[in-house]
């Protein structure tokens, strides 16, 4: 197992693509820090599958968009497990609206989970690979949107193009560390932030018609390169993005 005795944080982890990658990583051998954000997002069937694996978990409720909570998750990892190898920055929300329509709370909102959370997640996660002087990974789960434009969600654009600066920042910064810094971009994967689309015959199939592969992504596509990212295999690979969108981004056409 390429993942044995790790110790991986995954913000979001208790459903979609957070879980799979929780369980994937599980699966390679490492033990697995669930995060999850409230009490009605309880990560029960992540600690499940994690368990049936024979790996050791530990489940921390944090707002990511809360310095103290993000500290207080990191330490009770640390404190449990020793260290913290691997950070997967997954959490993320999306807000659907004409750019003159967006609030100012929704705009925040989208910026400090998806920017500032991961900014700050991985700040205090590499405070600890410093300390204990791990070759640390750190994995931001960005979008296919940190490269293409995506009308009536430009919160959500501007949000993964920073992710996308702010990797390829990291990446050289925290080189010296040996710590390396990557983006995976998912496409349209199905997952319930997806649950709208996936019930409107209509828009599913003019999105299928713009994905070259002719199918959505699923959680278990996103895990296999988080793994492969986290794994001794991606050693040399740091500051790059990996488009997982079965061919969606080089074939994209708004209609």
């Amino acid at each position: 197992m390429r993942l044995e005795g790790k110790v991986a944080l995954v913000t979001g982890s208790s459903q979609g693509i957070g879980q799979g990658i929780a369980i994937g990583l599980a699966q390679e051998g490492a033990h697995i820090i669930i995060n999850y954000r409230s009490a009605t997002d309880a990560p029960k069937e992540t600690e499940d599958a994690v368990k049936a694996l024979g790996r050791d978990f530990i489940s921390c409720q944090a707002d990511v968009t809360k310095l103290d909570e993000i500290q207080a998750m990191v330490d009770a990892g640390v404190q449990r497990f020793g260290q913290i190898d691997i950070l997967v920055n997954n959490a993320g929300v999306e807000k659907h609206a004409d750019f003159w329509e967006v609030t100012e709370h929704d705009y925040d909102m989208v910026m400090d989970v998806n920017l500032k959370g991961s900014f700050f997640t991985a700040q205090a996660v590499v405070k600890t690979m410093m300390a204990k002087k791990v070759a640390g990974r750190i994995i931001n789960i960005s979008s296919v949107h940190e490269d293409l434009p995506f009308p009536h969600f430009t919160a959500y654009c501007a949000s993964k193009g920073g992710m996308k600066m702010m990797m390829r920042n990291l990446a050289i910064e925290l080189a010296p560390y040996g710590i390396t810094v990557n983006n995976i971009a998912p496409g349209a994967i199905e997952t319930p932030i997806n649950t709208k689309l996936l019930n409107d015959p209509e828009k599913l199939k003019a999105l299928l018609e713009n994905i070259p592969l002719a199918r959505l992504g699923k959680p278990k596509d996103v895990s296999g390169v988080a793994v492969f990212l986290a794994s001794a295999d991606a050693d040399y690979i740091t500051g790059a993005t990996i488009f997982v969108d079965g061919g969606l981004t080089w074939n994209y056409s708004e209609q």
